[in-house]
């Protein structure tokens, strides 16, 4: 079975910081990537980052372009994303997201989502 443990979410003032982390546990065969999406109240989830595994690719949304910064350690499945010079409109449920392949097979790729961790930005 496989898991997406998030952690690092909480409470920070305007302009503070905060480092969100998430790990892919369980068996699987190939991660093409991960990444991380938020979902504010009254709101549709919405894309924030990702990276790809094997390469140095990486997107951001328009909205955190020089503020966020996702990195990863591949061999520990492992995803961060380090949030800088936040603002209570980054206030959401962040979401982890994982694209994998659980075999050889093509048809064997799947979307894996976290449980969410909530940030907060007020002062």
């Amino acid at each position: 079975q496989v898991q997406l443990v998030e952690s690092g979410g909480g409470l920070v003032q305007p302009g503070g910081s905060l480092r969100l982390s998430c790990e892919l546990l369980g068996n699987i065969f190939n991660i093409v990537a991960m990444g991380w999406y938020r979902q504010a109240p009254g709101k549709q989830r919405e894309f924030v980052a990702k990276t790809f595994m094997r390469t140095p690719n990486r997107d951001y949304a328009d909205s955190v372009k020089g503020r966020f910064t996702i990195s990863r350690d591949s061999a520990k499945n492992t995803v961060y994303l380090q949030m800088n010079s936040l603002s209570p409109e980054d206030t959401a449920v962040y979401y982890c997201w994982a694209a994998a392949y659980v075999s050889e097979a093509a048809s064997s790729r799947r979307d894996y989502w976290g449980q969410g961790t909530q940030v907060t930005v007020s002062s």
